[in-house]
């Protein structure tokens, strides 16, 4: 319980997503269909959290000093990157977005991606669905990835 526990939590975290909850959770022994389901979902439902908190609470925490640094810093980050976006899911629209998510690399997932729909004012109802896509490619991905990382160890 401990285990898909901790596979959750790094699925939802930032800084790792499913890349870090799903090897996890394969390495611990969870099956695989318990780790694809439990850590894609987490990591879909932290676009919901993102959005909700973007739209309704950032403005009332930008109040306290130090979230205000943080988020200016963060944000100003976030906007020279989404630049380069910009212009692709411009060209390209929301598949764009999807791809940019799937790829499963650091600075990649639901959170830039969600982050950067907010920063671009796109619509949310196809800014989800185009993140929750790239994140089950995605997991998909890291899965086959994981897997036969894990393989190659066994032998």
């Amino acid at each position: 319980m401990k285990d898909i526990l901790i596979a959750l939590l790094l699925s939802l975290s930032p800084v790792s997503e499913l890349r870090g909850g799903i090897p996890y959770a394969l390495a611990k022994g969870i099956s695989l269909p318990l780790t694809i389901f439990s850590c894609i979902i987490a990591n879909i439902l932290i676009i919901f959290f993102i959005f909700f908190f973007l739209d309704f609470l950032h403005e009332r925490f930008l109040r306290l000093r130090a979230y205000k640094k943080l988020s200016i810093f963060t944000l100003e980050k976030m906007r020279k990157r989404s630049k380069k976006v910009e212009k692709n899911i411009g060209l390209y629209g929301f598949p764009a977005l999807t791809i940019f998510v799937c790829i499963p690399l650091p600075i990649t997932g639901a959170w830039t991606g969600s982050i950067i729909a907010w920063l671009l004012n796109l619509e949310r109802k196809k800014s989800i669905a185009a993140i929750s896509v790239g994140v089950v490619i995605a997991g998909i991905i890291v899965t086959l990835i994981s897997l036969g990382i894990i393989t190659m160890i066994k032998l």
